[in-house]
């Protein structure tokens, strides 16, 4: 055992990218603070932050970019077993000998090979569930636009019968392929000593799909509410923060700013934003979308909206921008599906409404509105509370340290 306890934190990239990339880069952080000792590992990439360790990360692989037939033919490898990534990680490991390790997205750019080297070295393997990859194909749990839960008991040729990659045969056959072989090689069941599962809602999930739920974790995210300061002024608009993209309910909420004649700002880019800008137009919607925002003037967008909405249309985690809204001492309208549910106490902290259906969600934004603005602060303080007594970054540290501990062999 080292001197100073070692972590080893593993994940594709090594900034602030998104969700995942929060929970990661906080962690690291929080352990630091404690006098860990903590090594990173991920992929090579421009915006990565500075690390002395980055001559071990693994060569970038940035999808999207138009490449020959062989460099892709070389990306469809990595994606599902990469040699590079277990031949640096094991030169990682020898240079610098971890106590714990912890994963949290690795698929796609580091792949799972990294975890029979671990285990090779002794080395005990923690892995966060940011989405439902180690359960489903299709991490999204997705078909059609639609939650699908098809593949459930290792019935997984439906990932490409159905298409359930981006409606394409190709990738949904690339997936099939790499499933079959992390599967056969048991390169998360036999490697990983724990999973750690955000939500209540993926805890379960994961054990309905056969994982066993003594190896699983529920760990809540974390926030710093001291970070985040209420506005004082309100503004007269609800407001959404995250990508543009297909599950995440943006269609029903300017279908329903548009039934409610409420007004909605839209932060954020993704590959939906022209369509609903089209459809704002054809609805004559009042909504305004207002593309990549991000820290204080994201704070002070949500900070003054009346509240934060969340319609989200497939199996969400544990959205850290919940609880970024309540720090913020705004109250939160969310879709009752996946774990958003249990970060809504309704009527208390937000209201909650059926998810994908837009006259619900309009009630719901009009019952809110018609509130008196000290009605909406005591639903936001309620909710600032709540954090501050229940999603303390100490308590998170504890819980995980104490998990960590349970893994590492007596010195």
């Amino acid at each position: 055992m080292t001197a100073r306890p070692r972590l080893l934190a593993i994940n594709n990239y090594f900034y602030r990218r998104g969700g995942a990339e929060t929970v990661f880069l906080d962690q690291i952080a929080l352990f630091e603070a404690a006098g860990w000792d903590v090594v990173p590992f991920a992929m090579r990439h421009p915006d990565n932050l500075p690390s002395p360790w980055s001559d071990y990360f693994v060569s970038e692989i940035e999808y999207g970019r138009r490449s020959g037939p062989l460099t892709k033919a070389a990306q469809a490898a990595k994606i599902i077993y990469s040699l590079e990534a277990r031949r640096n990680i094991r030169a990682l490991v020898r240079r610098a000998p971890p106590d714990v390790a912890h994963a949290h997205n690795v698929y796609h750019h580091i792949s799972p090979a990294i975890f029979g080297a671990l285990k090779a070295e002794g080395v005990p393997v923690v892995m966060t569930a940011h989405d439902l990859k180690i359960a489903c194909p299709a991490y999204k749990m997705l078909s059609g636009g639609r939650v699908c839960e098809r593949c459930r008991g290792g019935r997984v040729h439906n990932v490409l019968r159905h298409r359930c990659v981006k409606e394409s045969v190709a990738l949904s056959g690339l997936v099939l392929l790499e499933t079959l072989v992390h599967r056969a090689l048991g390169l998360y069941r036999r490697t990983l000593d724990r999973l750690i599962a955000p939500s209540l809602f993926y805890r379960d999930k994961l054990v309905a799909w056969g994982w066993d739920p003594a190896r699983i974790a529920h760990v809540p995210n974390c926030i710093d509410a001291a970070r985040f300061a209420p506005c004082a002024h309100e503004g007269d608009y609800f407001a959404y923060a995250g990508r543009l993209a297909p599950e995440k309910g943006l269609a029903t909420l300017v279908r329903a700013a548009a039934l409610s004649g409420r007004r909605v700002v839209i932060a954020g880019t993704g590959p939906e934003e022209a369509s609903l800008r089209r459809l704002a137009q054809d609805l004559d919607a009042d909504v305004r979308f207002a593309g990549h925002v991000s820290g204080p003037a994201l704070h002070r967008l949500v900070g003054e909206a009346q509240a934060l909405i969340l319609p989200s249309e497939w199996y969400e985690n544990a959205p850290v921008s919940v609880l970024e809204a309540y720090a913020l001492g705004r109250p939160v309208i969310g879709a009752d599906i996946g774990g958003i549910p249990e970060l809504i106490r309704d009527g208390e902290t937000g209201f909650r409404f059926p998810s994908g259906d837009a006259r619900a969600l309009a009630v719901t934004m009009t019952r809110v509105a018609a509130l008196s603005g000290s009605a909406r602060a005591s639903l936001g303080g309620a909710g600032r509370a709540w954090v501050e007594q229940a999603f303390r970054p100490e308590a998170y540290r504890a819980r995980i340290a104490d998990l960590y501990a349970a893994l590492r062999p007596s010195s």
